[in-house]
C-alpha cells in the first residue's frame, strides 16, 4: 500500500485489538418488508435511518444492508451503563414486525418461529466474531427507554436465554425474593436507583414521573411481557432485586445448564 508516494509496510502486525463492536441492538421495523427497505436504504430526506441487518417475514430471509466495518444509523441518542451515542460501537439488526403500528384492536403483533429462528442464528453468528458479552445484546427500548419500545413485547427474550444468547434473571431467586416486596413495596428512588444499576438512563430524584414510568414499562416489557403498564409492583421490584444480586443473573451453556453470570 502506498500513501502520497510512500509506501506503508505492513510487515509488523500487533496482536493486542480486538472488535471494534460492543453492542447488539434489536429493532422491529413498524412498516411491511418494502417499506422497511425503502426507509433503511433511501439516501434522501430528513430521517435518514439505516441497520446493518434486515430480516424478513416469509421466507425469513436476512439482508444485509451496510458493513459490518461501517456505521449504521440505527440506534440514535442512546445509553448503557455509561455507554452512549451506541451507533459507534453496536451493529444493529431490523426485524420486519409492525409491531405497535398494528391493526385496531391488536397492541403488538407476533413474530414467526421460523423468522425467529432467523434471528438467533444471525446474533449467534456475529455474536461470536465479535466476541459481544450476552448483557450487551440489547432491544432498542433498553437503551433508549423514552423514544422506543422494540423489539416489544413479543419478542422472545426468554427463548433467546434458553439458547444461552443473553442472561436472564435467576427464576428461582426471584420467587424467594417476591413475598417480601408483597408486604412493603420499596419506594420509586428504589426503583430508580435499581433500574440505574442495571443499565438503564433513568431520572434519580425519587419522583414517579412519565420518564420513570418508561423505563419501567420497558423493563417489564422485555422481563414480564404479561403486563407492562409501568407501575412499580412487587413482582417488577423482585425482579430489579435480584437482577442487581452478584449470583442474580443466569448464562444457558451449550451443556444446557444454568450458571451464574455477572456483567462487567
Amino acid at each position: 500500500m502506498t500513501l502520497d508516494g510512500r509506501t506503508i509496510d505492513t510487515r509488523y502486525r500487533s496482536a493486542n485489538h480486538d472488535s471494534r463492536v460492543r453492542y447488539l441492538i434489536l429493532h422491529f421495523t413498524q412498516l411491511d418488508f418494502g417499506r422497511s427497505v425503502t426507509a433503511l436504504t433511501r439516501a434522501e430526506g430528513r430521517r435518514r435511518v439505516s441497520s446493518h441487518y434486515l430480516v424478513d417475514l416469509e421466507p425469513p430471509t436476512i439482508y444485509r444492508l451496510v458493513d459490518e466495518d461501517r456505521r449504521a444509523w440505527h440506534a440514535g441518542q442512546s445509553f448503557w451503563r455509561g455507554d452512549t451515542s451506541l451507533n459507534a460501537s453496536s451493529i444493529g439488526i431490523e426485524i420486519v414486525n409492525l409491531g405497535d403500528d398494528a391493526a385496531p384492536g391488536l397492541s403488538f403483533i407476533d413474530y414467526p418461529p421460523s423468522q425467529i429462528d432467523a434471528v438467533i442464528a444471525l446474533i449467534r453468528d456475529i455474536a461470536a466474531r465479535h466476541t459481544i458479552a450476552p448483557h450487551r445484546i440489547l432491544g432498542h427500548s433498553d437503551i433508549a427507554p423514552q423514544r422506543k419500545r422494540d423489539p416489544g413485547p413479543k419478542f422472545p427474550w426468554q427463548r433467546l436465554a434458553d439458547e444461552g444468547l443473553v442472561p436472564w434473571p435467576d427464576q428461582a431467586a426471584v420467587a424467594a425474593a417476591l413475598p417480601a416486596h408483597e408486604g412493603s413495596l420499596p419506594t420509586i428512588g428504589w426503583f430508580q436507583q435499581g433500574l440505574d444499576a442495571i443499565g438503564f438512563a433513568v431520572p434519580r430524584h425519587g419522583e414517579f414521573d412519565e420518564a420513570t414510568r418508561r423505563v419501567i414499562a420497558n423493563f417489564q416489557m422485555k422481563y414480564r411481557p404479561s403486563r407492562f403498564d409501568g407501575n412499580p409492583d412487587a413482582e417488577t421490584a423482585a425482579l430489579i432485586e435480584v437482577m442487581n444480586r452478584a449470583e442474580g443473573w443466569q448464562l444457558r451453556g451449550r451443556d444446557g445448564l444454568w450458571r451464574a453470570y455477572t456483567p462487567d
